[in-house]
């Protein structure tokens, strides 16, 4: 059942996705060769608590960390680690933020150093994707239209979309209805309404889309190896059109 949100309600995902999305600002900063995702949990984890905040995604499912960190061919759910990153890399930092028991969900893919002309492409193609997306987000609108925006895009630049993952609804729980796929038909599916509240989070990759997971049970890279990158925002449907709750 898709729960939508009263403005109240819209109001506190708003002030979580604020808090979420300066903590990104912060982390934008540390990243650079040499610090590890293990630093960059820690401090995601610390600099919630300084306010009034939790990482929502600890504990979920007994996931152990506050942040997913995802680098290179992972495409998502990557464990944070002791490794250093390395100039070139691209590393993707995505979290949940509670705030007062209103959710947000935001995720950004970081250029490590000096990246290559195409992962820079890569990593600006992906963004892209995703804002299209979002001006798609309006009362009415089918999902469909949603996914097309983004498949059409990437595709027509040379990349693929991720399938096996999707964005979803968020509320009083991480993941609730409906599903939003990030590639598919204009004119189908459902029509949003005025109250929802999603996340558009397209996944891209260099190669094939489809995707392998790894022993842990968690992480899926890419099934050829090659980069994939994620931009992700909450987004609440209103009758004056898309919030990015989580804008930074």
């Amino acid at each position: 059942m898709i729960i939508l949100k009263s403005k109240r309600e819209i109001e506190l995902m708003q002030k979580a996705g604020q808090l979420l999305a300066n903590c990104h600002k912060e982390i934008a900063k540390k990243i650079k060769p040499g610090v590890t995702t293990l630093e960059i949990d820690h401090f995601v984890e610390s600099y919630l608590k300084k306010h009034g905040a939790t990482a929502e995604q600890k504990g979920y499912k007994g996931y152990q960390y506050a942040t997913c960190a995802s680098i290179n061919d992972e495409i998502c759910h990557g464990f944070p680690r002791n490794t250093p990153l390395k100039n070139g890399d691209i590393v993707t930092i995505d979290m949940v933020v509670n705030l007062n028991g209103a959710l947000a969900d935001s995720a950004w893919t970081y250029a490590v150093g000096d990246v290559s002309s195409e992962t820079l492409r890569l990593l600006q193609v992906t963004k892209e994707s995703l804002y299209r997306a979002i001006e798609k987000a309006k009362v009415g609108t089918r999902l469909g239209d949603i996914g097309h925006a983004i498949q059409s895009y990437v595709e027509g630049e040379g990349f693929s979309v991720v399938r096996d993952f999707t964005g979803h609804g968020i509320g009083r729980s991480i993941h609730e209805p409906p599903t939003i796929l990030h590639y598919g038909e204009p004119n189908r599916g459902l029509r949003l309404k005025e109250g929802m509240v999603i996340t558009i989070e397209p996944m891209v990759n260099v190669g094939a889309w489809q995707s392998k997971m790894d022993d842990n049970g968690w992480t899926a890279r890419t099934i050829d190896g090659k980069l994939s990158a994620q931009f992700e925002h909450t987004i609440a449907i209103t009758k004056d059109g898309p919030i990015v709750l989580t804008k930074q």
